[in-house]
């Protein structure tokens, strides 16, 4: 397996692509600020999911960088909030958003509580 097989890594690139193309129009005094920290934050999840799993041999090393992940996925959360308050996005972008956000989080969390499955061995 490798990571890009992972459920939580595709789900993962999917939302920062969709936060990538909403943000697009944002105003442009938001493109450094807001925009940025969408775009930052849902890409990190995808990147660390990688960079945990190719530390799967050291158990708190890929729990640790999952945990990293699921903060960052609540961050981009966060930062969707601002962009509804702002008018910057729709009810409905932010609902959708929100919603495959919370599911990545779900499938990291599996992953955090289940390192056996994806190879981490106990020790």
């Amino acid at each position: 397996m490798i990571f890009k097989t992972l459920m939580a890594y595709k789900k993962g690139f999917v939302l920062a692509m969709d936060a990538f193309e909403i943000s697009k129009s944002f105003p442009k005094e938001e493109q450094y600020s807001l925009a940025s920290q969408i775009r930052r934050s849902s890409r990190a999840v995808c990147a660390n999911i990688a960079e945990a799993y190719r530390k799967r041999s050291y158990r708190k090393h890929f729990i640790s960088k999952l945990n990293d992940r699921d903060a960052e996925n609540s961050e981009t959360q966060v930062w969707l909030d601002f962009a509804l308050s702002c008018n910057y996005i729709s009810e409905s972008d932010h609902k959708s958003l929100t919603e495959n956000s919370l599911e990545v989080g779900n499938l990291i969390n599996y992953m955090i509580n289940n390192p056996g499955t994806f190879g981490v061995e106990e020790k």
